[in-house]
Formats: C-alpha cells, sequence, structure tokens
C-alpha cells in the first residue's frame, strides 16, 4: 500500500467520524432543547401558581403536581385560544398559540393515553417527529439556524398526555398542526370508547 493510499483511507476515516460527531452534536442539541422546553413549562407553571422560591423545593403529591401541569394557561400569554372539538361538538382540547409556542391542554374532563393509536403512529412518527426532521436536515445544510428548528414535547403523567408543547412553527405547520392534533385526538377517544 501506498503512502498516498494509507492518507485517502485516514481522510476517509476522518470524514465518517465528522459525520458521526455531527449527528451526535444534533441529537443533543435536540434533547437539550426538549429538556429546555420542560424546564420552561415547569417555569411558567410554577410562576401561574405564584409560587416562592422556597415553596418550590417542597416535594408535590403526584396527583397535585399533575393538577398544576393540566391548569390553563393565562389568555394573556397567548395570542389565540383554539378550542379542538369533535365534529360532534364535545370539547377535546384547547390549543394555545403564542409568538413561537403552542401549548395543546386536553380538555378538563378527557383523559388521552400515549398508547392509543393513532397517537404515536400517527401524531408522533409522521406529523411532529417529519417537521423535526425536515428542519434538521435544513439546518443541516445550513438554510435554517440551529435555534429554529421545529421540536415538541410530551408532557405526561404516567401514559395520560397532559400537555404536548411545540416551539419553532410557521402558518401553513399551525394550520396543519391543528387539524392532525384534532383528528389524532377524535379518534382517540372513539378507540378508547370501543376498546
Amino acid at each position: 500500500m501506498s503512502q498516498g493510499d494509507s492518507e485517502a483511507e485516514r481522510i476517509k476515516k476522518l470524514i465518517a467520524f465528522k459525520k458521526k460527531l455531527e449527528r451526535r452534536v444534533e441529537e443533543l442539541e435536540s434533547e437539550l432543547k426538549e429538556t429546555q422546553t420542560m424546564l420552561e413549562t415547569i417555569n411558567s407553571i410554577l410562576l401561574e401558581k405564584g409560587f416562592k422560591r422556597a415553596e418550590i423545593a417542597k416535594p408535590q403529591p403526584k396527583k397535585e403536581a399533575a393538577e398544576a401541569a393540566v391548569k390553563f394557561p393565562s389568555p394573556a400569554e397567548y395570542e389565540e385560544v383554539v378550542p379542538l372539538k369533535t365534529i360532534a361538538g364535545e370539547q377535546l382540547a384547547n390549543l394555545y398559540v403564542g409568538k413561537n409556542l403552542i401549548r395543546v391542554v386536553p380538555a378538563e374532563n378527557v383523559d388521552f393515553n400515549v398508547n392509543t393509536p393513532p397517537f404515536t403512529q400517527f401524531l408522533v412518527e409522521r406529523v411532529l417527529a417529519k417537521m423535526q426532521e425536515k428542519d434538521r436536515e435544513l439546518a443541516r445544510t445550513g438554510q435554517l439556524e440551529a435555534d429554529k428548528i421545529f421540536s415538541y414535547s410530551i408532557v405526561r403523567e404516567g401514559d395520560l398526555i397532559r400537555e404536548i408543547i411545540i416551539r419553532n412553527f410557521d402558518a401553513d405547520r399551525l394550520r396543519e398542526l391543528k387539524s392532525s392534533i384534532r383528528w389524532t385526538l377524535e379518534k382517540i377517544r372513539k378507540n378508547e370508547e370501543l376498546g
């Protein structure tokens, strides 16, 4: 093997390693963003409840913590509140739309299980994850800034959905999200009633 061949082989290995590192950085950035979103949500809930620093440290029983997470956001924080209803008019959830944030909060009398189809198979995998993948690819090629990548997190209590938080969306995606989320929640209700 000539020196040129070994140099080419080393360059190939370096390129492969570089790609692996880039993928890992993207994964870590996404994980950090989701963690920050969850932290911001908890902070906003605590602020709404008027907790002081000393009170934040007190552990809450699971039921009380879940009730705190389900409290409706202050309307002043959001530009629009969209009620999501079934065709028959049953309230499924409220979609709180802010400047760069959507919070989907199930109606008080309704529970949605993350394991009930089509939540994961359709909403998470085909809608939310696809939007995120598309933006990651745009960011990877330099067409989108990393902090503008579509992101989402699902706040759960056990298997129950307490809130879906979405960041970095445009008007087209907002329309698609409204219809996809409403359709998904309605199908979950039907599947749970049949089950």
